[in-house]
């Protein structure tokens, strides 16, 4: 499947675009609600996007949502309740794209792994998250 909902009751958790999906045109898979936006493109050659600037818009962000493109490599995410209780995890691959969109999460890296992370900032510092013991080794359920 190549696009992914990880969800918590009615609360999307996470959402990952596998490295092999292909849409015609533009496909945002987020709701205008969320503080981030996520969204793909496909255009022909010679298609054109006016230049553009973009105006200040006051805008009150709570909760820090990620994304992230996995450059290279493999990466175990474990995703968890905005109460840090385990839900599941999912394996993630050169290509693919994460949306970190609520909740928790932890990471094992099943090889050596390149990511670009993309947040909100500015970033606070020991303000910005709170750290929690993982899951353990033999409670991890990875849902393909």
């Amino acid at each position: 499947m190549s696009i992914e909902h990880v969800k918590h009751l009615d609360q999307t958790i996470g959402i990952i675009i596998r490295s092999d999906f292909h849409s015609d045109g533009i496909e945002f898979f987020t709701p205008s609600m969320f503080s981030q936006q996520l969204g793909y493109m496909n255009r022909p050659t010679g298609y054109k996007i006016e230049p553009h600037v973009h105006n200040p818009v006051q805008r009150e962000v709570l909760w820090t949502q990620e994304v992230l493109l996995v450059k290279s490599g493999k990466v175990r995410i474990d995703f968890y309740t905005d109460g840090r209780h385990y839900l599941e995890s999912r394996v993630a691959s050169t290509g693919d794209v994460v949306l970190l969109a609520a909740g928790g999460h932890g990471f094992e890296m099943l090889e050596p792994t390149e990511m670009i992370e993309v947040k909100q900032g500015p970033y606070s510092g020991d303000q910005d998250k709170t750290r929690f013991d993982a899951v353990p080794d033999e409670k991890v359920k990875i849902n393909d």
